[in-house]
């Protein structure tokens, strides 16, 4: 498994992460997520990606990870860069969501509870909170940091402004931002609209989450929804996201693919691993066999220009939609 320097930390991640979003609630049997959680160990993934609020239900996959971290990593503490974040919805009342200060340490507390460890290695303010100052969210985030409850500062889903505003108050603080996390992908080109910019302007990396638009970007829908996909299961992909013109488009995508010999899965996360801004993609696994398919991206040649010409020329197919 190759390895990226986040930013200008000491820190260096490997270049495919496992995300525990979607695959590791209450719906999802616990030898499963046993196994995948113990391929992708082996196999270097040594960062394990949550948040509060993941599951379904709200905090279960921190809780079902607590459950097999003591099972069988609690050794292997110190080889694993776990993170988490809080910000979206978690409990009813005012202060379950968004970026206060007690929002965001009392969430610390019942992650750290649900997973059973004293610290983890990243913090992130999981979304930016326009109603509240910045320097309280970012101050949360120093504290967090000097109670020794995590090692790093992170933010997700913040754009090129507050990014910027970010990492000066955390300097200011004392405790330099390490990460932004943020949706990228051949269907998902935002962080190109500066926030690529301004994590290379300040030293620091962006982390890439739904490198596969969730499961759109490869080959599981070319022809229909299978039954039990995430398509035909969950709110986050629904089946009216699966249009012609996409198809058109993951098609043209999936014959350049196959001219490199990877899958379509492969190449897109061959292609976000392209820009060196980019110190991981973060994907989600619902078996050992998807898991090893992915994680076989890590390390492929480097995309040559003329496929690099081909993939632009794939989003841009006739009839197909012009990419964001």
């Amino acid at each position: 498994m190759p390895y990226r320097r986040a930013g200008a930390s000491g820190i260096s991640l490997p270049e495919v992460s496992l995300g525990l979003w979607h695959n590791f609630g209450d719906t999802q049997p616990l030898d499963v997520q046993r196994a995948v959680l113990r391929r992708a160990f082996d196999r270097g993934v040594t960062h394990v990606d949550l948040a509060n609020n993941y599951g379904p239900p709200y905090g279960s996959a921190e809780r079902n990870f607590g459950y097999l971290f003591a099972q069988d990593f609690r050794p292997y503490r110190d080889e694993l860069f776990l993170a988490t974040k809080a910000g979206y919805h978690m409990w009813a009342g005012p202060y379950g969501e968004w970026g206060s200060r007690k929002n965001l340490l009392a969430s610390l507390d019942q992650s750290l509870r649900r997973m059973g460890v004293d610290y983890v290695d990243v913090f992130y303010s999981h979304r930016y909170d326009p109603d509240t100052p910045l320097e309280e969210t970012m101050g949360a985030l120093d504290t967090a940091v000097r109670q020794g409850k995590t090692l790093y500062a992170g933010i997700s889903n913040y754009g090129p402004e507050e990014h910027d505003r970010a990492v000066r108050i955390l300097r200011e603080l004392g405790t330099p931002l390490l990460l932004n996390q943020a949706p990228y992908s051949l269907l998902e080109r935002a962080p190109e609209q500066g926030l690529l910019d301004v994590v290379d302007r300040t030293r620091t990396s962006l982390i890439a989450y739904s490198p596969l638009a969730q499961g759109l970007l490869t080959d599981r829908y070319l022809d229909g929804v299978p039954a039990g996909s995430r398509m035909a299961t969950s709110h986050f992909l629904p089946p009216q996201a699966r249009t012609e013109h996409l198809l058109t488009r993951l098609r043209a995508l999936a014959a350049v693919a196959d001219g490199r010999g990877q899958t379509l899965a492969q190449l897109a996360l061959s292609w976000v691993l392209r820009d060196p801004r980019v110190c991981s993609v973060i994907i989600g696994a619902s078996s050992v066999a998807q898991l090893d398919q992915n994680l076989d991206a890590a390390g492929a040649p480097p995309l040559h220009p003329d496929e690099l010409t081909a993939i632009d020329a794939a989003l841009r197919t006739p009839g197909a939609v012009e990419p964001d």
